[in-house]
């Protein structure tokens, strides 16, 4: 079962004049199901078992920027995940969520430079779980997404690297949540 929440709250912010967006995404991955978008897809059923849970939220920061939180239950236990915000909805195939999204776009990709490929220009939600396989991860950056700029998030295979030539990577695509973050 799929819970969205999108709802633009009552305040509004005065510096921009508009609604201030909260994004709410409760799924349970499911196996991979023909082509096309998914909603929460696992492609490694070790690491992140179908009907393992994931909550992602996407909401303002007082100061004009964006929090997210990622929280994953009944994956693998005591296991550090790299999870990335993507470009693209989840697909039957781990490329389909496309690349990290960028608040400043690197004009080389795949994107490895350190000084495009980290956290305050990207959204890290590195985690490692506990002997019950549950795990929270929180970023808070100070920008919001672009429209339709963001749509996933992607738990990796480890720690997201962070040095020259590597940067952002963070081995294979083991899961995805599509989130409609903006």
């Amino acid at each position: 079962m799929t819970t969205v929440l999108a709802v633009s709250m009552a305040s509004v912010s005065a510096a921009s004049g508009t609604n201030c967006p909260v994004t709410l995404v409760h799924e349970r991955y499911q196996a991979v199901s023909g082509t096309g978008a998914q909603e929460a897809v696992t492609y490694d059923t070790a690491s992140v078992p179908v009907g393992s849970r994931v909550t992602v939220l996407k909401h303002p920061t007082a100061d004009g920027g964006t929090r997210v939180v990622l929280r994953i239950s009944g994956v693998q236990a005591n296991r550090t995940f790299g999870a990335h915000v993507h470009t693209k909805p989840c697909g039957a195939l781990p490329a389909d969520a496309g690349p990290h999204y960028q608040n400043v776009l690197d004009p080389k990709q795949p994107s490895t430079d350190p000084a495009y490929a980290n956290p305050r220009n990207e959204i890290w939600l590195d985690l490692t779980t506990d002997r019950r396989g549950s795990g929270r991860a929180e970023a808070v950056v100070d920008w919001k997404f672009r429209e339709q700029g963001a749509r996933s998030v992607v738990v990796h295979e480890h720690a997201t690297n962070t040095h020259e030539g590597h940067a952002g990577t963070a081995g294979a695509r083991l899961a995805c949540v599509t989130v409609p973050f903006a």
